[in-house]
């Protein structure tokens, strides 16, 4: 069992891995991975975006990161009643998650697909409900982890080691399920209101525990994905004919942990024939962890660049003093970029960054 101790420590730095997602400070940045409802709200017909997260990099020597990139479109729904615009969307987004201090990684491929219905012959009034469904890969190499005997008795790990160990790769399903309402009058205040559930089934993650016979797995060495329930609203609201306010709150619980998001965001109209746009913002992350304690996870800043059909959005996470190690921070950057292709100014049906 020596092998299991020493993996299970050198995995303990990536725990937040198997006990809660990873996460986006730009949440509204990366829909598909927020919301399986949002797959194709967007004002145009396709929409493909990424979106890359930094991770402490002044702690680690080699950051922990996570990028997303989706692609998903928009399809009218011919009806006989033509006034209401209902539409359809599918997509797909792809997932990776890594820490390079062991090479362990997570890769996630989801079929998305969601039904926007138009509740008033305005259409600026819509419910959308989504599913997805995919695979996710783990991995973790070896090659990167030390053991006691491989000590050559002087100064290197290089000796061969006499550990047995379990499968190194493995997949499983997942799916998410996910409910969105938007009131997007034009000219007027703006509401966007979303909820979902991820990992339904909740799978099981552990490399030790599904390497063994079933007469010999132990449950305390299973590591169960809890099902994560999420929660979120943006506004949008007008304060001139070039201002506007938009609040955003994010709540996700997910096993023991309950993380909220809560700030703004204001967006300055540069040039209204290109569509340029300036948004400037700010919001905290206040978490409780598994020891049923409250601290500040972190304090987000945000730029986002409007330009014609591309949004690029910039945020940095700054963490508080309680979560630093060595006096060295843990801070994180995010970037994002979208492109909205064929834009049509006639719908609304989720909120930008």
């Amino acid at each position: 069992m020596r092998f299991y101790t020493v993996l299970a420590f050198a995995l303990l730095f990536c725990g937040i891995l198997s006990a809660q997602d990873q996460h986006f400070s730009q949440f509204y940045a990366s829909p598909l991975t927020l919301n399986p409802a949002l797959t194709g709200a967007l004002e145009g017909k396709y929409r493909v975006s990424m979106i890359y997260r930094d991770q402490w990099r002044s702690t680690l020597d080699n950051p922990y990161q996570t990028f997303s990139a989706a692609a998903d479109f928009r399809y009218k729904v011919r009806q006989y009643k033509k006034r209401y615009r209902d539409a359809v969307g599918v997509g797909v987004v792809f997932y990776n998650d890594k820490v390079n201090q062991i090479n362990f990684s997570t890769n996630q491929i989801m079929a998305s697909g969601a039904y926007h219905k138009a509740l008033n012959p305005e259409s600026d009034q819509f419910l959308s409900l989504g599913f997805q469904v995919g695979m996710v890969q783990r991995n973790v190499n070896y090659d990167q982890l030390n053991f006691d005997d491989q000590f050559n008795g002087t100064d290197q790990f290089n000796d061969p080691t006499a550990e047995v160990f379990p499968e190194n790769n493995f997949a499983f399903s997942d799916m998410q399920i996910g409910l969105h309402y938007s009131y997007a009058p034009r000219g007027k205040t703006q509401v966007f209101v979303g909820a979902a559930m991820h990992h339904i089934m909740e799978p099981e993650m552990s490399f030790f525990f599904r390497d063994l016979p079933e007469d010999d797995q132990d449950e305390r060495l299973s590591n169960t994905l809890f099902r994560k329930y999420s929660a979120h609203v943006g506004l949008q609201l007008p304060v001139s004919e070039k201002v506007q306010l938009a609040p955003r709150l994010l709540v996700y619980s997910q096993g023991p942990h309950l993380t909220f998001n809560a700030g703004t965001n204001f967006r300055f109209l540069v040039n209204d024939i290109t569509g340029t746009a300036i948004h400037l913002g700010g919001w905290a992350r206040p978490v409780n962890n598994f020891e049923d304690e409250w601290e500040m996870d972190a304090i987000v800043a945000m730029l986002g660049i409007e330009h014609q059909n591309f949004l690029l959005g910039f945020s940095y996470d700054i963490s508080p003093g309680q979560l630093n190690i060595n006096n060295r921070n843990r801070n994180a950057f995010e970037i994002s970029v979208a492109y909205l292709g064929e834009y049509e100014d006639e719908t609304v049906l989720c909120p930008k960054f």
